[in-house]
């Protein structure tokens, strides 16, 4: 079935949720990840003696911040499908190390079960989403496929709207941290996905 062109109002709001999505992720690429750009124990805290899943983590999140938020250009997409294959391609390769990092770190680390639990979520839900996404264009779905890399970039996107959310004031005096951590935690991943399935129509094609 032919796909319906786009109106402009779809397209300013596609555009608009793009660059909101890129901002976040440049600015958690500026801040979190230059953060630990030096090597040393009171940089690193908790994660120096497993500083070595952080970078692996941290690698494979990069490579999937950065190509995402080019798969969801449509032009380029449209224009060159061998590029956009290989870029998808590496895309997931990027949260398959960033899974196998985030698991050594939920596993070995020293937080409270609750927040060990809210990280496992992000990891599961980022696991399937791209599992899911890729066996549907192995089966030629395209709309499908792109729903559900939809889903698996704005699960990526998590880490980056956890951070902001962290910065928002007074947001950590609302309850005690062990509260407050596991809660944004799970905001950041499922919100995004509430906002997207009740808005889907604007995203397809």
């Amino acid at each position: 079935m032919a796909s319906v062109p786009a109106s402009p109002l779809r397209r300013i709001v596609v555009l608009i949720a793009w660059l909101l999505a890129a901002a976040l992720a440049l600015h958690f690429l500026s801040t979190a990840h230059a953060k630990y750009a030096h090597v040393d124990a009171a940089t690193y805290g908790m994660f120096w003696t497993r500083r070595h899943w952080l970078w692996v983590h941290l690698a494979g999140g990069v490579l999937a911040m950065v190509l995402g938020s080019a798969q969801f250009i449509g032009p380029l997409r449209r224009a060159w499908p061998r590029v956009h294959r290989w870029i998808g391609r590496t895309y997931l390769l990027g949260v398959l190390i960033g899974l196998v990092g985030a698991v050594a770190l939920i596993a070995t680390s020293p937080a409270p079960i609750a927040i060990r639990i809210a990280f496992a979520g992000i990891a599961i839900a980022w696991a399937i989403t791209a599992t899911v996404g890729y066996v549907w264009i192995r089966r030629q779905d395209v709309l499908r496929h792109q729903r559900w890399m939809i889903r698996n970039y704005l699960v990526t996107l998590a880490p980056a709207l956890f951070r902001l959310m962290l910065l928002v004031p007074g947001v950590m005096a609302l309850a005690s941290p062990m509260v407050m951590i596991p809660l944004l935690l799970w905001l950041s991943w499922v919100a995004p996905l509430i906002v997207y399935e009740s808005t889907r129509r604007c995203w397809s094609r």
